[in-house]
């Protein structure tokens, strides 16, 4: 069966087609968890998302209640006898279990089955391997693939990476996980591990250089296909993928962009979260997340034309919280209601009605609400970053100098007698520079 997949290429994404591989989804209920939180059709909605998001063709979702966790097999015999049957007859390329297995029942599955078995973290990884563009977003997923098949006996299938890329690493159903020297898959993470330090030290310096010209990063989050990388767009003009696609943007993109009152920041689209984000992955895109923490500004994407999207905010919070991001408390927090055209009128007169001056009710593709969402990023950039008007002598280049690697230099006009520059920096930045040069200054 052929189906038309997306592939990125660059700044576009090109339309290509390709011959789409069959997989059959196996949810256990009772662990499908969050009850609370997720209704069920969601969580499977979500399973199905994630495998067309490698061009796989969901043949069939089957739930399965699952009040107990069998140690070898994860499912009973009579739930295992019956999924046997029924791959049997379908014939799926791949069988997706959309929750966490262990080794050893990921491998007694597949010997059960005859088929071969991915868990959710699996899944996530493989899609991952297929989006990561760049030599850090490569590295970071050769690291969390790395980890989470050090302990496994069986290997990623590789009849897939031939249509859509993927992680050159991983092995095929042919090769035999036994012979693989893992003392050498020890050696591949270290040696990873170091390469993603020299990552982190590089944006630490380009943090630093940040703070010397200092433009506020406004850092977008939120659940994957929140609509990040369309407000993006709609921002910056950029040509980012974007698609209703899981995971459409690995890959962190920056473009700098000026705000209403004329203050340049530096808009950065990251990742998207998803629930129960595999360990492995929170750690190995630690670097890339990290620009979360340090942001002056962190605009969070919300999908409220989903009935669940309350559910899917709260997964974004737990996932920041254990970045270190205090979500109630933290005041560089944005929250922004995104995909309001599609919400019936009733359900987007109840939210204007419980309108917060820290939430903005948007629709990043048509463009409502971008006026006020600009106005309220401006409004928190300003607190740490104020625009002053200083004269300084021609003679003193020091002083000079030290604005531009200090500050934004938005506007300078010469003279015989004078040099006006209006400069953007933190207050601090202009204390020392009071302090150290003194001169004719005044806000701007």
């Amino acid at each position: 069966m052929k189906k038309t997949t997306y592939i990125k290429d660059g700044k576009n994404a090109p339309f290509v087609e390709s011959e789409a591989e069959s997989a059959y989804i196996v949810q256990p209920t009772a662990l499908a968890g969050r009850e609370d939180r997720r209704q069920i059709e969601d969580i499977i909605a979500e399973a199905q998302g994630l495998a067309r998001a490698i061009n796989l063709e969901v043949a069939e979702t089957r739930t399965v209640p699952s009040q107990k966790i069998h140690a070898g097999a994860f499912f009973g015999k009579g739930a295992r006898e019956a999924i046997a049957a029924r791959v049997e007859e379908l014939e799926p390329a791949i069988v997706i279990v959309n929750t966490t297995l262990s080794p050893v029942q990921q491998r007694n599955l597949e010997k059960e089955w005859n088929a071969k078995v991915i868990d959710r973290t699996g899944l996530i990884l493989e899609i991952f391997g297929a989006r990561a563009q760049t030599k850090e977003g490569r590295l970071q997923v050769d690291l969390a693939a790395l980890e989470y098949q050090r302990s496994r006996l069986v290997r990623s299938w590789t009849h897939l990476e031939r249509q859509r890329g993927g992680a050159g690493f991983m092995g095929g159903p042919g090769e035999r996980q036994i012979e693989i020297d893992r003392r050498l898959i020890v050696q591949k993470i270290a040696k990873l591990k170091k390469e993603l330090e020299e990552v982190r030290r590089t944006r630490d310096l380009g943090r630093k250089s940040r703070e010397r010209v200092p433009f506020p990063v406004v850092a977008l989050v939120g659940y994957t296909n929140a609509g990040k990388s369309t407000l993006f767009n709609r921002l910056t003009g950029a040509g980012v993928f974007a698609e209703d696609l899981p995971f459409a943007t690995l890959d962190p993109t920056m473009r700098k962009i000026a705000l209403p009152n004329h203050q340049d920041v530096i808009l950065s689209d990251t990742v998207g979260f998803i629930a129960d984000l595999p360990t492995h992955l929170v750690a190995s895109f630690r670097a890339t997340l990290e620009q979360v923490v340090y942001a002056e500004i962190i605009v969070h994407v919300i999908d409220v034309s989903r009935h669940d999207w309350q559910a899917q905010k709260q997964d974004v919070i737990d996932i920041m919280k254990d970045l270190g991001v205090e979500y109630e408390t933290d005041d560089r927090i944005v929250e922004v209601l995104n995909k309001i055209d599609l919400l019936p009128e009733n359900d987007l007169t109840t939210l204007e009605a419980k309108h917060n001056p820290s939430i903005v009710a948007i629709s990043a593709t048509s463009g409502s609400g971008i006026e006020s969402l600009l106005k309220t990023i401006a409004e928190i950039a300003s607190r740490a970053h104020q625009v002053y008007n200083l004269n300084i002598r021609p003679e003193d280049g020091k002083a000079l100098a030290w604005l531009y690697a200090h500050g934004d230099v938005l506007e300078r006009k010469d003279s015989e007698k004078k040099i006006s520059v209006k400069v953007a920096m933190e207050d601090t930045n202009y204390n020392k520079f009071i302090e150290n040069f003194g001169g004719n200054k005044k806000k701007a």
